[in-house]
This record gives structure tokens, C-alpha cells and sequence, in this order.
């Protein structure tokens, strides 16, 4: 790997750990560079402008949930024990286990849903292919034959859930929300998923 690669990647991780607590219209050149001990001109350098140091990492947001909710999950079988794993997985992302400021897609949704252009239809690519990809997920862990339009809305309520697990588990400090998490699980899905969070985080 190049210096250069090796240092642009340095400023995404640190960019993407800001980002977790700041979001990413809040995002500081100035604040970013001090961080990591370098210029304005040489992190900007890296990435020609702001704009396309965002959309590198929206990038990397989206690669860091793939390998710490999806890809590990990856290990365990087809069906419940798959979709179980994934379910603590993505628990464990809320909850701030690999990054310091919980889930940023989160924010980044909030703050570019209203916004048009490149950054909303990166992300908006990005989640249908999550929501599909949980439907999935939701299908294969179904020992009964159920139709498509009943998955798509379970894997909807599972990826509500998870909205409101942040909510209740970050902003308003519930310590019941984990288990009325995992309790509300087992009823959508007539299985548990139980376990703690997985250890070790994802490499940056």
C-alpha cells in the first residue's frame, strides 16, 4: 500500500469516528486535521474537496456495517441462526461497540433525506440493498412457506425496531431496551436470538 493510500485511509477512519458523534454536515476540516496532526491543505489534498471526502465516507460507513453486522454473521448457517446473529450484530452497532457515537448511517439519514444529489442517492442505494437483503434473511430463517410481501414487512419491522432500539437505548438511557429488543425478536420471528455482543471490532 502507498503512503498516500495508507494515509487516506488514516483520515477516513478518523473522519468516520468524528462522524459517528458529529454526523456529517458537522464534519470540521480544521477540527479533522488537528486530530491527525496534518494541515487543512493536506487532508483536503487527499480528496480534491469536502464533497468527495464525505462521499468517501459514506464509503466507508457503509463497508464498516457490512463487516461488523453482515460478514461475521456470514460463519453461522443459513436460516435462524444467521438472522439471530445478524439481529446481535446489529445490536451491538447501535450500541457503539465500533464506533464511539453509535450507528452513523443513522445520522446520515437524517440529515440527507431531504437534501438531492449524489450523497442521498449513495445512501438510499446502499439501504434498499440492506432492507433486501434483510427480507432475505428474514426468508431463510422461516420454516414455514410464507409469502415475499410477508417477509419484506417483517424485515420492515425488524429495521424499525432497530430505529427505535437506538432511540430508546441512546437518547433516553432505557435499560429495559435491549431486552424488550430481543423480546419483541422473538415474537416477529417466533425464535429467540440471545448473546451478548460479538467480541473484537472490525478492523478499519
Amino acid at each position: 500500500m502507498s503512503k498516500a493510500e495508507t494515509t487516506r485511509r488514516r483520515i477516513i477512519a478518523a473522519a468516520l469516528d468524528r462522524a459517528s458523534l458529529q454526523g456529517m454536515q458537522g464534519l470540521s476540516l480544521g477540527e479533522l486535521s488537528a486530530a491527525l496532526g496534518m494541515s487543512k491543505s493536506g487532508v483536503f489534498a487527499h480528496f480534491g474537496s469536502k464533497e468527495a471526502l464525505q462521499a468517501a465516507l459514506l464509503d466507508a460507513m457503509q463497508d464498516r456495517f457490512a463487516a461488523v453486522v453482515w460478514r461475521p454473521a456470514r460463519a453461522q448457517p443459513p436460516g435462524r441462526a444467521r438472522l439471530a446473529a445478524v439481529f446481535l450484530n446489529w445490536l451491538a452497532w447501535v450500541d457503539g461497540h465500533h464506533l464511539p457515537g453509535g450507528c452513523p448511517l443513522t445520522a446520515a439519514a437524517v440529515e440527507l433525506d431531504d437534501q438531492p444529489g449524489p450523497l442521498h442517492d449513495k445512501l438510499v442505494e446502499g439501504q434498499r440493498q440492506w432492507q433486501n437483503l434483510l427480507a432475505e434473511l428474514v426468508s431463510a430463517a422461516d420454516d414455514r412457506a410464507s409469502p415475499t410481501g410477508c417477509d419484506r414487512d417483517r424485515a420492515f419491522l425488524l429495521f424499525g425496531m432497530v430505529l427505535a432500539y437506538a432511540q430508546t437505548s441512546r437518547l433516553l438511557r432505557d435499560p429495559d431496551a435491549r431486552d424488550r429488543t430481543l423480546n419483541s425478536f422473538a415474537r416477529i420471528m417466533g425464535f429467540q436470538a440471545t448473546g451478548g455482543p460479538p467480541s473484537g471490532t472490525a478492523q478499519r
